[in-house]
């Protein structure tokens, strides 16, 4: 046998280093909220001198659960998932929990597969992003009996335990806003609402606080834009540069909205002097430019915390059953927005 075999720590090490019980250290990794702060110190400090790495495999062939949750986000790229992510991470990580993430580009077929491979590494739990999902994904996680919520979308009769948010108010709330200021004339910039259960219920809920004022969306200005800065300004620029222009934009998501600021600043528009812009999300940032984005808030990093945190009490069986969580959202009214008497 090799000198590096011989000096692998095992968890024995960890104990008499420790200066615990075996049981203790097993404790420590698999249930850390039974165990006393000051002692998982001391045992976090001995698997550090010792470098001990567990055996996820064989403990979970064992029958212990392997402490890792699967997360599956639409996407990463931006920051529209960046604060829930965090919190929910953050979240787990007080339970003793570590999280594995993927995402699958708003193709639910390629969700189907991540999440097939996560199970394949015994995860003990999973999170989802919104409602829409394929068949055979509800039908793997019923049949798996796995833990699972879903985050970001509020739905009282969600097939899994949600935490999220009332996606058609937050369309509601920010066409009223625009309406309440004079808007009549109003163009839509809304990611593709196919698999995207989100996007569909906030344009859902704009267009019928729309519809309900008579307000004006020609079909040149209802457009749709991936989730891309670049392509939102593109999209948007051909709105803004003809005559016949909207005097506000309702945006999807803050993303989109920030497109639609960079699209106007193009053609020499004064904001909100010349045109008013709304997001949805108030994503970290969204305050800071200049003006500052007048949107719907999200609360995100709340999502994140609570899912994160139910999710891992059902795990270790502290919560039993469904449980669906509706987070508060507020609008919030910063720079981009003006009445509709003082544009030109």
């Amino acid at each position: 046998m090799s000198d590096k075999k011989q000096n692998k720590a095992d968890i024995f090490a960890v104990a008499r280093r420790a200066k615990v019980s075996i049981s203790t250290v097993s404790r420590s990794f698999n249930h850390p909220e039974l165990v006393n702060p000051a002692t998982r110190k001391k045992i976090d400090l001995a698997v550090r001198k010792l470098g001990y790495i567990r055996n996820r495999a064989a403990q979970t062939i064992h029958g212990i659960r392997s402490g890792t949750i699967g997360l599956v986000v639409p996407t990463i790229d931006h920051a529209i998932f960046a604060e829930v992510i965090q919190a929910f991470s953050d979240s787990v990580d007080e339970h003793g929990f570590t999280i594995l993430i993927a995402s699958h580009g708003y193709d639910l077929e390629r969700e189907y597969s991540v999440l097939r491979k996560f199970f394949e590494h015994r995860v003990d739990g999973v999170a989802l992003v919104g409602e829409d999902h394929s068949a055979e994904t509800y039908d793997l996680i019923e049949r798996q009996e796995i833990h699972a919520v879903s985050l970001w979308n509020y739905n009282q009769a969600s097939r899994l335990s949600c935490v999220g948010a009332d996606n058609e108010m937050a369309g509601r709330l920010a066409a009223q806003h625009l309406v309440d200021l004079g808007h009549a004339n109003i163009g839509l910039v809304f990611p593709p609402t196919k698999d995207n259960d989100r996007a569909r219920d906030r344009r859902n809920g704009a267009q019928l606080i729309l519809d309900g004022v008579g307000a004006r969306t020609c079909p040149e200005w209802d457009i749709e834009s991936t989730y891309s800065i670049a392509d939102a300004k593109e999209a948007a620029t051909k709105i803004l540069e003809g005559q016949n222009r909207p005097t506000a934009i309702l945006c999807g998501n803050d993303v989109l909205a920030v497109g639609v600021l960079y699209a106007a600043r193009r053609c020499g528009l004064q904001i909100p002097k010349d045109l008013s812009i709304i997001g949805i999300g108030d994503f970290k940032g969204s305050g800071e430019f200049e003006p500052g984005l007048t949107t719907v808030r999200l609360p995100a990093r709340e999502i994140g915390r609570l899912a994160g945190e139910h999710l891992s009490r059902s795990i270790i069986g502290e919560f039993e059953g469904m449980r669906r969580v509706n987070c508060d959202i507020s609008l919030v009214s910063r720079g981009t927005c003006a009445r509709a008497f003082q544009t030109t």
